[in-house]
């Protein structure tokens, strides 16, 4: 199955990028995937369980190790992990990934890719064709959160109420529509007007304090963003 791969840019320090997406108190803050992190004490590769809320209510375990380099020659740093489930209700059986840290001129290059296994055989493939999109944008969504929080001081409880009301909006927006197009032009015209709208309310930008999937890249612009770190196949 094809990787995930997103990346922003962070106008902030490398540590600053470092300790919010290392410290497990502060990356299920912004990380839309993650509900809880508990480290394992004395494990080395750091082991560490986790939890996702994936509807109310229903709460998926799992479990993972990582390792990072802080320090590297090139003055840019890794981070990669294995993680993996034996909930059988969680989809994802196992898979793996890393971050890359990329400080230049204008931030810092904050990149991920990452791929997993499925369970359930056939039916599990079959659910991944709506499950990984939707994952990828997740992890864009959460991505561009960071951003927000590092670079505008936006804390991303308050970035996810943002994306609540802009949502909630919208779609009154869209209903109002159809509502006012009733009258006017009838059953038939009010889906071409309900359509029109709901084609604009996708497409205008979001609010700057909004996080938004579509600012973050989406495919590797360079083999260095694509190539896996050496540290990963240790793990």
């Amino acid at each position: 199955m094809r990787a995930i791969y997103v990346e922003t840019l962070i106008d902030a320090p490398v540590d600053r990028v470092w300790r919010a997406t290392q410290d497990p108190g502060a990356h299920p803050r912004w990380d839309a995937r993650f509900t809880r992190i508990h480290p394992v004490p004395g494990t080395v590769p750091t082991c560490f369980r986790y939890s996702t809320t994936v509807l109310p209510g229903v709460r998926v375990a799992g479990y993972g190790v990582h390792a990072g380099e802080r320090a590297r020659p090139d003055g840019t740093r890794t981070s990669v992990l294995r993680f993996g489930s034996a909930d059988p209700r969680s989809l994802i059986a196992s898979g793996s990934g890393y971050w890359r840290y990329v400080p230049g001129p204008r931030g810092v290059r904050f990149l991920t890719r990452y791929t997993y296994l499925t369970r359930w055989g056939r039916p599990g493939r079959l659910a991944d064709l709506a499950f990984r999109p939707l994952f990828g944008w997740a992890t864009a969504w959460s991505f561009d959160r960071l951003r927000l929080w590092l670079e505008h001081g936006v804390p991303p409880e308050r970035a996810r109420g943002n994306a609540a009301r802009e949502v909630t909006l919208r779609v009154l927006a869209v209903g109002g529509v159809g509502g006012l197009a009733l009258p006017a032009v009838g059953p038939a015209g009010v889906a071409v007007a309900v359509l029109t709208a709901s084609v604009l309310a996708l497409t205008v930008p979001p609010h700057p304090h909004t996080p938004a999937a579509r600012r973050c890249r989406r495919r590797p612009p360079d083999p260095l963003a694509a190539r896996p770190p050496s540290l990963w196949e240790k793990l």
